[in-house]
This record gives structure tokens, sequence and C-alpha cells, in this order.
């Protein structure tokens, strides 16, 4: 009885084989884990198809958000305007599109900002310590304690609601609680190996805390991101509803939204509209917040094997 010889199914040849294969990378192996999450995936087509629409649906639409249609007041749906009109004759459409394009514009700003000084306040604290602790977290025990939404609603009445300005004063009471996670964090971190040896190699400390700490919390501050997107819309949408927020010329879904509550039963597609887009962005940022902490947690089982 011969065994075969072939070289190329010799057991040898077989490991060498398994030897060459490259190791997959940390980006092909999250987003593997990602895609695997069923509702993380329909959220993300779900912002996607929200984000093309508030950038190009404008192409579509025959009015803008400021154009009267005096002719069309108050009308339902029809086929000149998709989703109706106001009784001033605004078309609903135009106004849900450009209202969805501000709303996205504050939360991409709002959650930036908080995301950015919550990681770079609270890493530099844990690292520094001394004098430049107490005084951070003296700032963010003082902030947690006062009314933010009063604060706001008062600074916003005075601007006339300007959007810039509400996207500032949300960053202002809302980078406090993601600090001090990271400052908790950070304790830790500063005490490993790899920190101690840049330190005695003479790198700077603001280096190392934006070289070395706040990459090893990527994925705390990237969920935080995309949780911060939530939390910035559905603020701008109840300060905007209780008329704090974005004011006429501008529109938000929050405006739209407090215009339509008094008139839901006389022209409920004022409403309805507005209310849509806004629980299509604020539960498919939900499923994507979800689908990427199980995605970036080495524990996590929800994201099946490799």
């Amino acid at each position: 009885m011969t065994m075969s010889t072939d070289p190329k199914t010799t057991p040898i040849a077989k490991s060498e084989g398994i030897r060459r294969s490259k190791p997959m990378s940390k980006t092909k192996l999250y987003a593997r884990r990602f895609f695997r999450n069923v509702p993380a995936t329909i959220g993300l087509g779900i912002f996607a198809f929200l984000v093309l629409f508030a950038l190009f649906g404008s192409l579509l639409q025959q009015y803008d958000h400021v154009e009267l249609d005096f002719l069309a007041l108050s009308d339902p749906p029809s086929a000149e305007h998709w989703f109706g009109t106001t009784s001033a004759g605004n078309d609903i459409y135009a106004m849900t599109v450009e209202g969805l394009k501000r709303s996205l514009m504050i939360a991409l700003v709002v959650a930036t900002g908080t995301t950015v000084i919550s990681a770079v306040l609270g890493a530099s604290a844990a690292y520094f310590g001394g004098w430049w602790e107490r005084v951070v977290l003296t700032v963010i025990h003082f902030m947690i304690a006062v009314p933010g939404f009063l604060i706001v609603a008062l600074v916003t009445t005075g601007s006339g609601g300007d959007w810039f300005v509400l996207s500032l004063m949300l960053i202002l009471i809302g980078w406090m609680i993601l600090a001090r996670t990271v400052w908790t964090l950070s304790l830790s971190i500063r005490e490993r190996e790899y920190i101690q040896a840049a330190r005695y190699m003479g790198v700077r400390g603001f280096r190392i805390v934006l070289r070395h700490m706040l990459p090893n919390m990527g994925s705390l501050l990237i969920i935080n991101f995309t949780l911060g997107v939530v939390s910035a819309v559905q603020a701008e949408t109840s300060l905007s509803f209780l008329g704090f927020g974005v004011k006429t010329p501008d529109v938000s879904l929050g405006s739209l939204i407090g215009v339509g509550a008094s008139l839901v039963t006389s022209a409920p597609w004022i409403f309805a509209f507005p209310a849509l887009i806004l629980t299509l962005l604020t539960v498919s940022m939900a499923f994507i917040a979800d689908g990427l902490r199980d995605a970036l947690d080495p524990t996590s089982a929800a994201g099946g094997r490799a």
C-alpha cells in the first residue's frame, strides 16, 4: 500500500498554508461582528437613508421650506405637496427635509463637542492629577448640580433661536457625565507599563494622554458619541417643542413637531411626518449604538465568533 507523496497534500504543506494565512484585521473583525447584529444592520441602513434624504431630498421638492402656496392652505398630502401643507401654505415635505438636516447638524456638533471635551478633560485630569484634577472635578460636580435646562432656555431665548448657540449650550451642559467616566477609567490606565515607559522616555504628558490613553478608551468614546447623537436630538426636540430651541425662519424636527402638536386632530400630517422621521432617527441610532457595543466588546457573545 503506497502513500501519496504530493507535496500539496502533505500535513507539513497544509500547516505551512495555515501559517501563511493573514490574520484578520481589527476593522474587519469589528465589521463582521457588527453586521451579524440584525437590528444594528437595519439601524445603519435607516440612518444612511435619513442622511441621504437630508442631503438630497431637496432635489425632489417643488417648493422651498419658506415658500408659501396660498392656493393650498392646510391641504393633506397630494401629488403636488407630498406631505401636505401648513395653515400658512408651507410645504411640509420641504420643511421636513430642512428640519432633519438642521437636527442632524445640531446632533453631530453636540456629540462631537461633548465627546472631545469629556475625553480630553477626563483623561488629562487623571494623568496629571494635583491641582488640575481638583479643578476639573470641581467644575464637573458644580455643573452636574446646576439645572442645565434652565440655562439653555434662558440663553437660547435671548439668542433668537440660533441653532449654533443652542448647540454650544447643549455641549456646555452635556459633557460632565462622560468626563467623569473617562476620568475613572484613566486612573487605572495611567498606571500601566506602557504609560510608565513613555513617561520615562521623556514623552510629554499631553502627548501621552492623546496618543496612549485615549486610544485605549476608543470603544467607550465611539459608543458614547453614537448615544450622544440620540441625546442631542432628543434635547433639541424637547427645547424646540417648548419654544426654547430653533425658531423661524429656521426649522428643525422639534419645532415642526411643536407646531403640529396643536393641530394633530385637524391636520395630523403636520405632526405625523416629522414625528415619524424623528422616531426613525432615534431608533436607528439606538440600534447602531447597541451593535457597536457588542462588536467592540470582546466579552460580548452577541456578536458571535469571528
